[in-house]
């Protein structure tokens, strides 16, 4: 009578790790904080020009991955005008479908003591990291959308 709770009790167990909360937002002011930037600063400012200053939306990570969502603009917050940016004479970025702000969503991995941006998109319209080719490795930090 009771086998069918301790299954489901160690079953629930073995789950927590996978599907309970794991990740953490660096504090403001952190020295991971400011890593997990740095390592997206020089993509920015690669394809929208420098300087660039993030605002966060979202910052996940478990010391070991890291996932960002990000406003980039320009120092004050002005506004970066993506027709003018390295993107768009680059790869002749169609800047007409691009809708608001510079947003940014970066994979990152820790690579012994620097972060490394693994995968990234600019000006998303889909969430994509919902895409279970993300989840053996992130899935920590973006748990919502590796649960079936």
């Amino acid at each position: 009578m009771f086998r069918p709770i301790i299954l489901a009790a160690m079953l629930g167990a073995l789950a927590f790790p996978v599907f309970g909360q794991t990740y953490f937002e660096p504090k403001r002011g952190s020295e991971l904080r400011a890593d997990l930037m740095d390592a997206i600063r020089p993509i920015a400012e690669w394809q929208l020009g420098a300087p660039v200053e993030f605002v966060i939306d979202t910052l996940r990570t478990d010391d070991h991955v890291a996932f960002a969502m990000v406003k980039a603009q320009r120092p004050g917050g002005k506004p970066i005008d993506m027709a003018k940016t390295p993107l768009a004479a680059r790869d002749s970025y169609y800047v007409d479908d691009y809708d608001g702000p510079a947003t940014m969503e970066v994979l990152m991995k820790r690579s012994d003591r620097m972060w490394v941006p693994v995968t990234y998109h600019i000006g998303s319209t889909e969430a994509w990291w919902d895409d279970d080719i993300y989840c053996p490795v992130w899935g920590a930090v973006i748990e919502e959308w590796c649960r079936d």
